[in-house]
């Protein structure tokens, strides 16, 4: 990921804290770090000068997010829950947030299917990429995040989880109007891949693109197949690439105010993953817990397993196209062999 230029952390990060980033934006940090959320979910007002807004990804169902979303929609008519996609980071305030102001959710469309991990093999290669046990100072660390956070620190998981219960209120179709105000535009923009319901939303009059997971400026993004697609992902980037936005907001980390070299990057380090699955098969390391230890060497062991999900998104890919075989037939599995075709 070298060549990427990711941008440095939101300094100073204030969590619970209503900021005003631009004229019609309004952000919020949720007390959520991980390997997942980088410092934590940011949570998007767009409001105009007479008070109607519309909010992007709720974020997490945290009392101290609930009590500072509240505090900073207080003044404002809300007319729009937009949903970017259905991880649990993102969507999991919506319908608490309906049912307080009475704004529907809007998004593309529910979740698709979840079955990665349906056969004992496939299990083994996960718990085979486990990283070590945390240690008691790590232990403490994610203990007082809960604690800060208003949570019972004996009953928090730190992981992604999905909501394969949400279902819009309004479904959203590529390049229609989400949701609009007095002086503010937020257009639908389809980008499936990271999953197959993700959708970013553009703010038409500061030509801002709100990227939930699709891209971000801290870190590349994971493409979990079933419902994650890597040829979807490589669609979507390009088609993101083709536009003229002239800032990218994900809902992790800082703003990418140069989308153009930046996007340009993630895009090649995706081809570079690709080509290192190919060399790596022709190497003879050709199932996947091997192929990770080698392409992800420099990466934390923490971040392996998310690794293999991404991995196996380009073997789907590549198996499809007929550019690898697998060994027996059968799809792509997280337990499968590979093989050149000419081999």
């Amino acid at each position: 990921m070298a060549g990427i230029p990711f941008v440095a952390p939101i300094d100073p990060l204030r969590y619970a804290e209503v900021e005003h980033v631009s004229p019609r934006v309004r952000r919020i940090i949720a007390r959520n770090p991980s390997k997942f959320t980088f410092t934590g979910t940011g949570t998007y007002i767009v409001a105009g000068a007479s008070g109607d807004a519309a909010v992007i990804d709720p974020g997490p169902d945290l009392p101290e997010h609930r009590e500072a979303l509240l505090r900073a929609i207080d003044d404002l008519k809300l007319r729009a829950i937009v949903v970017t996609h259905c991880h649990s980071d993102h969507v999991g305030l919506a319908a608490w947030l309906r049912d307080q102001t009475g704004a529907p959710t809007v998004a593309w469309k529910p979740h698709g299917d979840v079955g990665l991990l349906d056969n004992d093999d496939d299990i083994k290669v996960m718990e085979d990429l486990k990283p070590p046990p945390k240690t008691a100072e790590e232990i403490e660390k994610e203990r007082e995040i809960a604690r800060a956070a208003g949570l019972d620190p004996d009953d928090m998981e730190m992981r992604e989880s999905v909501d394969t219960d949400f279902d819009p209120d309004v479904r959203v179709n590529d390049g229609e109007v989400a949701a609009h105000g007095d002086g503010w535009t937020l257009t639908a923009v389809h980008t499936p891949g990271h999953t197959s319901n993700h959708m970013c939303v553009c703010l038409e009059e500061e030509k801002a693109l709100f990227t939930g997971d699709h891209v971000m400026g801290w870190s590349t993004t994971v493409v979990s197949p079933p419902d994650g697609d890597m040829r979807d992902y490589l669609a979507s980037l390009k088609k993101v690439q083709m536009r003229d936005d002239r800032v990218l907001w994900p809902t992790h980390g800082a703003p990418v105010t140069d989308p153009t070299p930046f996007l340009t990057a993630y895009y090649e380090h995706r081809l570079s993953r690709e080509a290192q699955v190919l060399a790596s098969v022709a190497a003879g390391l050709n199932t996947v817990a091997p192929m990770v230890r080698h392409m992800y060497a420099a990466v934390v062991p923490e971040l392996h397993i998310p690794a293999a999900r991404s991995v196996l998104a380009h073997l789907t890919q590549l198996a499809d196209e007929g550019r690898l075989i697998v060994r027996g037939g059968g799809p792509a599995r997280l337990s499968s062999t590979y093989d050149l075709p000419n081999r």
